[in-house]
């Protein structure tokens, strides 16, 4: 840690890395005839998912792709949305899809989950797919917890560290256990041999929180809880990667701002940290569009 306060892990300087590399592979997969195409699917009007589409289309305009966002209704009947699947599912120029969260109360996600094409699932949120990275042998990574630990691992190679050493000696800590992005997280962290101790909303209903966060050495935050971690849930020395994109209307101007699950003064004694907004969100982006190039060369080696 810098007299300063932690050091800054900036996802989007990473972020503009990763999006030269996947344009570089978007231009030699055209060069094959190879074309990519990212679908979007919002049912409803939900705020951050709305947002979420927006800076999707720039994203992958930003690498040469093309991205149709689909709109349909919060009272759009379960045939409706199936039937919009497999459309996406039957057409070429889609290599992937994205049904974005939350869906209404009437529709089962797990149902819509389960009827996408698994080769176009980029989140990996097909049972499928969710059982391949449970075992360590992802067709595709989901793009938060991948984007999680690009950042750790690209922050650890630039400060000289032995990263599998590192990871082997150390404790990640991840609060959250939802499926798309703290079990994925579980897995990851397994997978690069650390110890790992998990944690959701009911440990901090308890009080016991501070327990076990403070028992990491990297802290990953995705409990969408704004403001949840604060300075006693936080070891001196910790990485911190705050994945909470929390909307809080701001009642002076009627505005609204984003914010993380991690308090800003939560993190003064860390050895790092990621910024909300700027952090972890800026790679999310681009490397969902990573995997849709991904699932479009892939598909062209089976045809």
């Amino acid at each position: 840690m810098s007299r300063g306060g932690p050091a800054l892990i900036d996802g989007r300087a990473r972020a503009r890395a990763l999006q030269r590399r996947v344009a570089c592979d978007v231009v030699r997969l055209a060069e094959l005839g190879v074309r990519c195409g990212l679908a979007t699917v919002l049912v409803g009007t939900d705020y951050a998912a709305g947002a979420y589409a927006r800076r999707l289309e720039r994203a992958a305009a930003a690498v040469g792709i093309e991205h149709r966002h689909h709109h349909l209704p919060a009272h759009a009947s379960r045939g409706e949305v199936l039937e919009l699947l497999a459309r996406l599912g039957d057409d070429p120029l889609v290599s992937g899809i994205l049904v974005l969260r939350p869906l209404p109360a009437h529709l089962d996600e797990g149902e819509l989950f389960t009827a996408l094409d698994p080769a176009k699932d980029i989140e990996a949120v097909h049972p499928e797919n969710a059982g391949l990275l449970a075992l360590g042998t992802p067709r595709f990574v989901p793009s938060t917890p991948a984007s999680v630990f690009h950042l750790l691992d690209s922050w650890l190679d630039e400060a000289g560290t032995d990263r599998d050493a590192w990871y082997r000696g150390s404790t990640v800590c991840v609060v959250g256990r939802s499926n798309n992005v703290g079990k994925p997280l579980i897995s990851l962290a397994s997978a690069r041999g650390a110890t790992v101790v998990s944690c959701d909303e009911n440990t901090s209903r308890t009080g016991r929180l501070a327990r076990y966060t403070s028992l990491g050495d990297v802290l990953v935050v995705a409990a969408g809880v704004p403001g949840l971690i604060r300075a006693e849930h936080v070891a001196p020395g910790a990485v911190v990667l705050d994945v909470g994109i929390n909307p809080v209307p701001e009642p002076a101007t009627g505005r609204t701002r984003l914010v993380g699950d991690v308090d800003p003064g939560a993190v003064a004694a860390a050895w790092a940290a990621t910024p909300v907004p700027g952090g972890v969100g800026p790679v999310t982006d681009v490397w969902l569009v990573q995997n849709t190039v991904l699932a479009a060369e892939e598909a062209a080696k089976r045809r």
